[in-house]
């Protein structure tokens, strides 16, 4: 068999150019990151007008405090790896992303835990729970949650009051209504409405040693105790008057006993 070298060195040299063109094209259309500056910085925070526990200048402030934050700084030496790893060590943060553009663009991406409840303990704790039953630290932020105080150790906060302020908050009538949850020494609940002066005592939660059994058991539980509440507020209290009775017991499921207050 003659192998035709004319042919093959005609082959072989476009394959060579066909190279040289891509590879030509690349270098010269590939920006000069070594030339480019970071012109601007996006800070986009999910939920931040829902949660409030951190806020763009903040994030701002903390890059800057470990020089990381890359306005003005050349493209090359902005690390997006170490701007992740700087934010997601706060605990407020569940998740971060940077990425740089070709043109001088680097955006930061963020998602916050979500609190679900603010415990208050009598021994001093003070903290949130997220909705993963984890502790997050106190902040100086504020946010519209329900506070749990009491005799709460942090067991009994992660394993039973994060699951029973969660069933709380997916109800859309009683997440608005109801402002505290105290925990009693022998760990009864109450629970502190927004509207009217009553204490409402719910009793004892129903324990489990597994997590999942122990959700379902408390979310069967509160909306137990939720829907006869409601009932109450519908027949009862809209006839005797919102501001007749200071407790109302629904401890027991075959009756409801309410304390009057005492006539000035």
């Amino acid at each position: 068999m003659r192998i035709n070298w004319k042919k093959t060195m005609t082959l072989t040299l476009d394959v060579l150019i066909g190279v040289y063109l891509i590879l030509a094209f690349t270098r010269f259309n590939k920006p000069d990151e070594k030339a480019s500056v970071c012109t601007k910085v996006t800070i986009d925070i999910q939920d931040e007008a829902t949660n409030g526990f951190i806020n763009t200048q903040e994030i701002k402030h903390r890059l800057e405090a470990d020089k990381l934050y890359p306005l003005d700084k050349p493209m090359r030496y902005v690390d997006a790896r170490k701007i992740e790893e700087r934010l997601k060590s706060s605990p407020f943060v569940k998740t971060a992303e940077c990425f740089k553009t070709q043109d001088g663009h680097v955006c930061i991406l963020l998602t916050q835990r979500m609190p679900v409840v603010r415990i208050k303990a009598v021994q001093g704790d003070d903290y949130y729970l997220d909705d993963h039953d984890c502790i997050m630290p106190n902040s100086h932020y504020t946010s519209d949650l329900i506070i749990a105080t009491g005799y709460i150790s942090k067991w009994f906060a992660m394993n039973y009051i994060s699951p029973m302020s969660k069933a709380i908050m997916d109800d859309n009538l009683w997440k608005n209504q109801i402002v505290q949850i105290n925990v009693l020494p022998d760990r009864s609940i109450e629970l502190v409405p927004r509207v009217g002066d009553q204490i409402v005592q719910i009793g004892r939660l129903p324990e489990s040693k597994y997590k999942e059994e122990r959700t379902k058991l408390v979310g069967e539980f509160m909306d137990r105790k939720l829907q006869r509440l409601e009932n109450f507020y519908k027949y009862g209290l809209s006839q005797a008057g919102w501001n007749k009775y200071s407790y109302i017991n629904l401890e027991f499921d075959n009756q409801i006993i309410c304390k009057k207050k005492k006539a000035l």
